[in-house]
């Protein structure tokens, strides 16, 4: 089964890191996989959210840009 969270993220984003953290413990708590993709690594993703990073995602819709929010994350797992 695919993970329903995607952390959308780039090298050198101090957001980043703190997203990675949120993400990590929000899904660990709703027993959620997730997966990290590098938007550098796509012309297309990099194109898409250039200077929206970190985006995360539930079963493909946005739930949180720049400062991932737990609650909401936590509500979209619901």
């Amino acid at each position: 089964m695919p993970a329903r969270v995607t952390l959308y993220t780039r090298e050198g984003c101090h957001l980043c890191v703190d997203a990675r953290s949120i993400v990590h413990q929000v899904c660990a708590e709703a027993g959620e996989e997730w997966v990290e993709v590098d938007i550098d690594s796509d012309p297309g993703l990099r194109a898409r959210y250039t200077d929206d990073i970190p985006v995360a995602t539930v079963d493909g819709q946005t739930v949180g840009f720049w400062r991932i929010d737990p609650e909401r994350l936590r509500k979209a797992l619901a």
